[in-house]
């Protein structure tokens, strides 16, 4: 697997799965009918953030995950990072590489810490994920995110210093 940035070329790739994933509602508070222009220009972000996608030996793109400054001017020394991964491409390492790689490009940039902030607590996947690479839970949000089966669950704040 190869993580890269991610260029205009990629997004007919991405945009199926960030749809999908999107449009199911269990794991990110985007807007359900997010139209395809308004999704692109969230997605793939101008520096000072960054977007890569992870591919295959074929060039087939597995997932993608954009990596930002968490907030700007005196907050800026903190990143945050988006992830997806094709739900087709499950279970191969894709989040986990992912993920590595954010925290070796905020820690190359010279951020301080990584925060997540708003990982639903019903995504135990990506909870438990975030966890093993050394993120802690800070807070949880009751009731922050409204699931579509579960109704309303917590979203979590997770934190790690590089």
């Amino acid at each position: 697997m190869l993580i890269r940035d991610a260029n205009a070329p990629d997004w007919p790739a991405i945009w199926p799965f960030f749809r999908s994933i999107v449009r199911a509602g269990e794991t990110y508070a985007y807007p359900l009918d997010i139209d395809e222009p308004a999704a692109r220009t969230l997605w793939l972000l101008p520096p000072p953030g960054r977007t890569v996608v992870a591919v295959d030996d074929a060039g087939t793109v597995l997932g993608s995950a954009h990596m930002n400054p968490n907030r700007m001017g005196n907050g800026a020394h903190v990143a945050s990072a988006s992830f997806m991964v094709d739900p087709r491409h499950r279970g191969r390492g894709v989040g986990r590489a992912l993920g590595e790689h954010a925290l070796a490009w905020a820690t190359a940039e010279g951020y301080r810490a990584m925060q997540f902030n708003a990982v639903v607590e019903t995504n135990t996947g990506a909870v438990a994920l975030w966890q093993s690479l050394g993120f802690e839970i800070l807070a949880t949000v009751p009731e922050g995110f409204r699931h579509p089966s579960k109704g309303y669950v917590g979203l979590h704040v997770m934190y790690r210093r590089l």
